[in-house]
């Protein structure tokens, strides 16, 4: 399986309510350097709703200012109907990041 499509099937595996940093995909793949990587892999996701991109955020928390899919608002649009708070943009680790 290529890179792209294990990142794509870690994606269809957060749970609801749940949100993974690029570093978490990287880990995933087999090394911490891919992160940059990750995320050019979802600036090109083919179907925003088959692969939830929407739920990477980065190492803080941070939602992406970039987020392909109608920018950063429309991310905080989604996570917040999954019912995770989101703040000046930004969403508590301690509490909705997925566990690997």
């Amino acid at each position: 399986m290529k890179i792209k499509e294990k990142v794509y099937e870690y994606l269809k595996a957060i749970p609801k309510g749940k949100v993974v940093t690029y570093g978490q995909i990287a880990e995933y793949l087999g090394n911490k350097q891919f992160a940059r990587a990750v995320g050019n892999i979802l600036h090109n996701n083919p179907d925003e709703d088959k692969y939830p991109c929407y739920k990477v955020v980065d190492s803080k928390g941070n939602l992406s200012k970039h987020f392909a899919f109608g920018g950063i608002e429309k991310q905080k649009e989604k996570l917040e109907k999954e019912g995770i708070v989101v703040k000046k943009y930004k969403v508590d680790l301690n509490k909705y990041k997925k566990e690997n």
